[in-house]
């Protein structure tokens, strides 16, 4: 680890971005702060290009969450480099700090205090001190590990009505009635989510994560940031020599990517 550890600050508001950026020159002098970004998409990106030390996420941001944004980066995160320290900034939500709290994830509540900043300063001096005597993927790991029991404790409750059974795609003048049973899977696609059977394909203008809860969860396997397929429609799950892992579904031609975080589910009995 070298003398001068660098960091990456996300957060929509940009005073608050800069009362952080002041609070960490004050209570942590040595540190760089590499670029501050004010949405989730950006934050993902710029990371990966940067590859700092730790990494300041506010929990909500414009087009990905901060916990959408970390999983999207350690999907796309080199095994052979460390992965940053997570830390995610909050408006008071007790929900998500017990959350945190539970997985050993540092937070900080805004409007940040000089005092809590100071003891998550000197919890990450230690982290990063560490990380020099720790192999490179167990960083990325045990982010991992965080991010699918986060994942779990903050995704919204699970739809108190039947699950659905029926999707309604408009398709020119008509309206399209597809069984949920005939659906290989879902995908996110900008402001729609494309419901494919075998044969056809359809546009929904519900998002994935108003579907999600409503979808039979023994039946629709999350398995990307934006795909859900249906479990009985896997043929075999195959690593690539890059080690990503790839779906070959039963009836249709097209392999779907399984991110790192999702990857875990796909191991022989």
């Amino acid at each position: 680890m070298t003398s001068s550890p660098r960091a990456l600050i996300a957060e929509d508001e940009p005073l608050l971005a800069e009362d952080l950026r002041q609070a960490l020159a004050r209570a942590w002098p040595e540190l760089q702060i590499a670029a501050m970004v004010g949405d989730g998409l950006s934050a993902a990106r710029q990371a990966l290009a940067l590859q700092p030390d730790v990494l300041f996420f506010d929990i909500r941001m414009p087009g990905q969450s901060g916990l959408e944004a970390a999983a999207e980066l350690a999907d796309a995160w080199p095994e052979a480099q460390p992965f940053p320290i997570l830390v995610f900034v909050t408006a008071y939500d007790q929900y998500a700090m017990d959350a945190f709290e539970a997985q050993a994830v540092d937070y900080l509540l805004k409007p940040v205090q000089p005092e809590r900043l100071a003891r998550s300063v000197q919890r990450l001096r230690e982290l990063l001190a560490q990380r020099t005597v720790a192999p490179a993927g167990a960083a990325l790991a045990q982010a991992l590990e965080q991010l699918r029991h986060l994942a779990g404790a903050t995704a919204p409750a699970a739809a108190t009505e039947p699950p659905l059974q029926m999707i309604q795609a408009g398709v020119g003048t008509q309206i399209q009635m597809v069984p949920v049973q005939d659906v290989v899977y879902f995908e996110a696609a900008d402001k729609y989510v494309r419901v494919l059977t075998a044969s056809h394909e359809y546009l929904v203008r519900t998002p994935l994560k108003e579907l999600l809860p409503r979808l039979d969860a023994e039946e629709f396997w999350q398995v990307h940031r934006g795909t859900v397929v249906r479990a009985a429609a896997i043929a075999n799950a195959q690593r690539d020599e890059a080690g990503r892992l790839w779906l070959q579904l039963r009836e249709r031609a097209e392999k779907l990517a399984v991110s790192r975080l999702y990857a875990q589910r796909f191991k022989a009995m």
